[in-house]
C-alpha cells in the first residue's frame, strides 16, 4: 500500500539513497533537503512534485517548510526525520542555539509537532535517525542541553543523537494512544559526506581513503527506508531505538530515562516556543 511519506536530509547521503528505494516501492514522497540542486536531482530521479529546501539552522525556514507540507497534504503516514550533521563550534545560531543541537534536535522536534494534526490523521510512524554516538560520545547535561559548556564536535553530535531518542520515547509516551508510533535507528556507518566541515578525527574516517571501510549510502538508505515502510509492533517496538533492523540499542544517558525525556520535551518545547 502507498504511503505519503515526509523525508528530510534528503538531498545527498543515506536520505537520498532512502529516497530512491522508497520510490521505487511505489510510495508518494515529500523531499526536504538543505542544497537546492542535489534536492531537485533527487525528486527528479525519484519522480517526487514536492521537494522543498530548508536549513534547519534557521527555525524561520522549518516553520516555513511545514507549512508548505501542510498546503500539500492533510495527511502523512510517515515523517522520516533523517536531517543532521556534526558541525565544529560551538557556534550559536540565529535562532540562539547551538548548531549541532538545533540542527540534529530542534529542528526536528519543532517540524514534528507542526506537522501533527496529519500525522495524527494518519496513525503516522516517525522515524529518527540516531547514531552510536548516543552511546559512544553522549554526557547529556540537562542543565546544558545545547552543550554549550566542554563542548566537542562529537560531543555535541552524541548528545543531540541522545536527544533523537529520547524525543522518540517522548512521542510514544505522549501519542501511541492516538496511533502515532515513533522510532529511533543508527543506520550505520555509512560513507556519506558526514564530518566533512569539521576537524574532528571522524573526519580521517569519513573523507580520506579509509572511507572504503565503511558501508555505502546505499545500505544506510536501504536501513532507514526499512524502517520507513516497516509495520510498528511487527517489524520494530514504538518507542525504541535500534541499532540494526531486530537489534535493540543501546544509549548513554547519565539521568533516569523518565526524568531526561520529560525534562527534554519541556525545554526543547519553550526553546522553539511551541505554544
Amino acid at each position: 500500500m502507498a504511503k505519503t511519506i515526509v523525508l528530510t536530509g534528503a538531498s545527498d547521503g543515506i536520505g537520498a539513497a532512502a529516497a530512491i528505494q522508497l520510490a521505487a516501492r511505489g510510495h508518494r514522497l515529500i523531499l526536504a533537503g538543505r542544497s537546492k540542486d542535489k534536492l531537485r536531482a533527487v525528486a527528479e530521479r525519484v519522480g517526487a512534485a514536492d521537494a522543498f529546501v530548508a536549513d534547519f539552522e534557521d527555525l524561520g525556514a522549518v516553520r516555513g517548510l511545514a507549512e508548505q507540507i501542510l498546503g500539500r497534504c492533510d495527511r502523512i503516514d510517515v515523517l522520516a526525520n533523517n536531517a543532521g550533521g556534526v558541525f565544529d563550534g560551538p557556534k550559536r545560531t540565529g535562532d540562539g542555539f547551538e548548531r549541532t543541537f538545533q540542527v540534529n534536535h530542534l529542528g526536528p522536534f519543532l517540524l514534528t509537532n507542526l506537522l501533527l494534526q496529519p500525522l495524527l490523521a494518519a496513525g503516522a510512524t516517525v522515524v529518527a535517525t540516531s547514531s552510536v554516538a548516543s552511546r559512544l560520545y553522549a554526557r547529556l547535561d540537562l542543565a546544558d542541553v545545547n552543550t554549550w559548556n566542554d563542548f566537542s564536535p562529537m560531543r555535541a553530535y552524541g548528545n543531540a543523537k541522545l536527544a533523537n531518542i529520547l524525543f522518540t520515547k517522548g512521542l510514544h509516551e505522549r501519542y501511541s494512544s492516538a496511533g502515532i508510533s515513533a522510532v529511533a535507528l543508527h543506520p550505520g556507518v555509512v560513507a556519506t559526506n558526514f564530518a566533512a566541515g569539521t576537524r574532528t578525527f571522524s573526519r580521517l574516517l569519513y573523507q580520506t581513503p579509509l572511507k572504503v571501510f565503511l558501508t555505502s549510502a546505499a545500505s544506510g538508505g536501504a536501513r532507514l527506508a526499512r524502517f520507513a515502510s516497516g509495520r510498528p509492533g511487527h517489524d520494530w517496538e514504538s518507542g525504541e531505538y535500534y541499532e540494526a533492523p531486530g537489534k535493540p540499542g543501546r544509549f548513554r544517558l547519565e539521568s533516569p530515562l523518565d526524568e531526561a525525556v520529560a525534562s527534554l520535551w519541556d525545554q526543547s518545547s519553550a526553546l522553539v516556543r511551541l505554544d
